[in-house]
């Protein structure tokens, strides 16, 4: 970001109400507008004392902030939906970050507006954001917390901090702490031709596939003879006929018919299964734990990804998520050295079946936040 840009009101004593988000040194304003589209649908700016919200969005470049300000360098506002706003970007010098308790290495920071939606106090247990840690008393809801995951999430993709309103704590989410990725792709392909994909990048991956195979009912199941309303002996078994007795079926010519239906459709299943709507891939990766590729339909998208040509034939997603051994791990702010060292050698496995899965699919690639990815800079 330039550097030509009004400073932090830090006397301002509603700005320590607020939630700040802090950068540092490098990122651009574009970088933070993507990330709010990548997360809200409507996200757009708009003049800074203009309070319509339903105003266009117009393009920010140099010479609109000098026609608004006649050359002094004003704020705009990033409208990130009815209700929430970014104002920014401002100056923060040292002075201003050690006055907030914000990194040295802070530079710029957004005051962001958003309602003050709390509730009851959190529950024990992980705490992978730190929002437990910054609210104790009252855990954020709605649009607050809404607003909150995505500051973290955004802090955590350009190197920033959060500083939450009313009770001042900084998030300083880690770079490194999400590795897991999803291709997004119009393309499905079948478990062999991606088990031989993912093969290309982790040569030890395997299909995933249950320990033992169902073949059907043992040999006589549902045929044994039971006692109903005629005494004669009945397909079925006595689940099958409680079952049809609880729903009103009392004709025992009836239940015969419909139990002899469901074996012949078990049958077929087992003849001729229907092909797979979801699959995996797994990579053993030893002590560091494993890498899981889940291969299924997605109707959730990414708003980037919304309403593109390409998306509106159905999607697939092919998520490549990395499991540690303590599973559990994963929702700690702050996870063991252990952990951390696993992680490390874990995401460039992650990140090469990623490529690979694109290359073979198209599409596009998204981290754990539904934030976009260049293949080139993975």
């Amino acid at each position: 970001m330039t550097r030509d840009m009004p400073r932090l009101p830090v006397s301002d004593e509603g700005l320590r109400s607020r939630h700040l988000l802090g950068l540092p040194e490098g990122v651009e304003v574009e970088e933070v507008e993507v990330l709010a589209q990548s997360r809200f649908l409507n996200a757009r700016w708009e003049d800074a004392t203009d309070d319509t919200a339903g105003q266009r969005a117009r393009p920010l470049t140099a010479a609109l902030g000098i026609r608004l300000g006649g050359g002094k360098p004003q704020a705009r506002v990033l409208r990130l939906n009815r209700h929430s706003t970014l104002t920014g970007p401002y100056e923060v010098t040292q002075a201003d970050a050690l006055a907030l308790g914000l990194p040295a290495t802070t530079v710029t920071a957004f005051d962001v507006t958003c309602p003050r939606d709390r509730g009851a106090k959190p529950y024990p247990g992980g705490d992978r954001w730190g929002l437990k840690r910054a609210f104790p008393d009252a855990y954020p809801t709605l649009e607050e917390e809404r607003v909150l995951l995505w500051l973290v999430a955004a802090a955590r993709r350009l190197g920033g901090v959060v500083r939450t309103g009313q009770t001042g704590v900084v998030l300083q989410p880690d770079m490194e702490s999400a590795i897991d990725l999803t291709v997004f792709s119009d393309r499905w392909v079948e478990p062999a031709e991606a088990l031989a994909v993912v093969q290309r990048a982790a040569p030890r991956a395997r299909l995933s596939v249950p320990t033992s195979e169902w073949n059907g009912p043992m040999p006589g199941a549902g045929r044994a003879e039971w006692r109903g309303l005629t005494g004669t002996a009945e397909p079925g078994g006595t689940g099958l006929r409680d079952a049809l007795l609880e729903h009103g079926v009392l004709d025992p010519d009836e239940r015969r018919r419909l139990a002899m239906e469901a074996a012949a459709f078990d049958e077929l299943m087992l003849a001729a299964p229907p092909a797979a709507e979801s699959f995996g891939v797994l990579v053993d990766l030893g002590v560091d734990g494993m890498v899981a590729v889940e291969a299924s339909e997605e109707t959730q998208l990414p708003p980037l990804l919304q309403g593109l040509p390409w998306t509106q034939r159905g999607v697939v997603a092919y998520r490549v998520r990395w499991e540690p051994m303590l599973i559990e791990e994963l929702e700690l702010e702050k996870p063991s050295f252990e952990h951390r060292v696993a992680r490390t050698r874990s995401a460039p496995v992650v990140q090469a079946v990623a490529k690979a899965l694109h290359a073979a699919v198209g599409g596009e690639i998204a981290d754990e936040d539904d934030f976009l990815l260049d293949p080139n800079d993975l």
